[in-house]
């Protein structure tokens, strides 16, 4: 039934999404304000093994500026064939999420057009950023794997209203999110679990060049005694 009600949603939207809370507790005002610890005197002294790491990271910054164009255009073609997947979390202020999957092809403009479908006050203006440090999201026309959201990123929502008005107060009282996309909370797919296959065929055995009675007679050779060896 709820795996049901998922599938229900996915036809609609065009790709499968879940919802869920944000239960990470945040660090306290004391552990935040708490000045670290005084370091010893002789932790600032430069030792012979920062001496090598700055050097290392000097070659190797070298080896790259010596790579040639389409060396690092192949590299950089290959880390991008690996990804195959964008998972993006839309974090909202009362603390909900929405998890949605998309190709790392696709646009940041999907973003935006999801968002509309999904959210309770759709036709008021929002916008999208990033943390930290916060950055707002400005350019929809990049692909998810060019603007670094691949293969997964959080994102976070925020209505762009003035402060102090009505309508963003009562809109920030929320929810931010449909009523009926919000009862899929805690909801998921099914996994497939695949089990190992048994079968009672004969696994087929590739049979070596040499006879192999041979290792046997030779083991049998060297466990026998030499001739002139007396008792």
């Amino acid at each position: 039934m709820d795996e049901a009600k998922l599938l229900s949603f996915a036809n609609e939207l065009g790709r499968e999404i879940r919802v869920f809370t944000n239960t990470a507790t945040s660090c306290s005002s004391d552990e935040i304000s708490a000045p670290p610890n005084d370091e010893p005197d002789d932790f600032y002294d430069f030792t012979p093994e920062d001496y090598y790491h700055i050097i290392g990271d000097k070659l190797g910054a070298q080896s790259q500026i010596l790579k040639t164009r389409k060396m690092r255009e192949a590299e950089a073609a290959a880390r991008k064939a690996r990804v195959t997947k964008a998972v993006i979390r839309f974090r909202f202020p009362d603390n909900y999420i929405l998890e949605a999957k998309f190709q790392p092809s696709e646009k940041i403009q999907e973003l935006v057009d999801l968002l509309k479908k999904v959210l309770a006050r759709p036709d008021l203006p929002f916008y999208l950023y990033t943390t930290p440090p916060k950055e707002q999201i400005k350019d929809f026309s990049k692909d998810f794997y060019s603007a670094g959201f691949a293969p997964g990123a959080i994102i976070y929502f925020s209505y762009d209203l003035p402060k102090d008005s009505v309508l963003s107060k009562v809109a920030s009282a929320g929810p931010y999110l449909r009523e009926d996309v919000l009862s899929l909370n805690g909801l998921d797919f099914a996994r497939e679990v695949i089990n190992p296959i048994h079968s009672d065929r004969e696994i087929p055995i590739v049979e070596a060049s040499r006879d192999v009675s041979e290792p046997a007679q030779s083991a049998k050779k060297k466990q026998s005694k030499p001739k002139w060896l007396k008792l």
